[in-house]
């Protein structure tokens, strides 16, 4: 089964909770063991699981632009100025995230949660869950 839902983003780089949405698409498919696959199809947006605490989240965006500059000579600028984002992309975070579920609830640790995060913005950008039964469980 597969869900989409919008998250439109504000800011050039910014870190969005999307757990509930994900939760709710859990919900909807009526899956009460298996597991949910996380997906976003865009470039320059990527997922994490981690947790959503201001402290952290300004440390990743600090810590994203120390490593891989906006303004740096990228062969990728002469088409559309946003190598950066890519190269943010490629090499620090996954176009998807799989999560465990269990009697039809997420299965994250306390303090984790499902981070969308933006690298390109601001835009209107798809997520794409497939909810995956567990063959093993047989659903009720």
């Amino acid at each position: 089964m597969l869900y989409e839902f919008m998250v439109r983003t504000k800011d050039r780089f910014q870190i969005i909770d999307i757990t509930d949405n994900v939760q709710r698409a859990v919900y909807r498919s009526k899956v009460k063991h298996g597991i949910a696959v996380v997906f976003t199809r865009h470039t320059t947006t990527g997922l994490m699981i981690n947790e959503y605490e201001r402290g952290l989240l300004e440390d990743i965006e600090a810590r994203m632009k120390e490593l891989i500059p906006c303004d740096s000579d990228y062969l990728h600028n002469r088409i559309d100025n946003n190598a950066h984002a890519h190269l943010r992309a490629s090499l620090l975070l996954n176009p998807e995230v799989v999560v465990p579920i269990d009697q039809a609830e997420l299965q994250l640790g306390t303090w984790q949660r499902i981070l969308f995060v933006e690298l390109d913005g601001p835009r209107e950008r798809n997520v794409y869950v497939m909810i995956c039964p567990c063959p093993e469980f047989p659903e009720e």
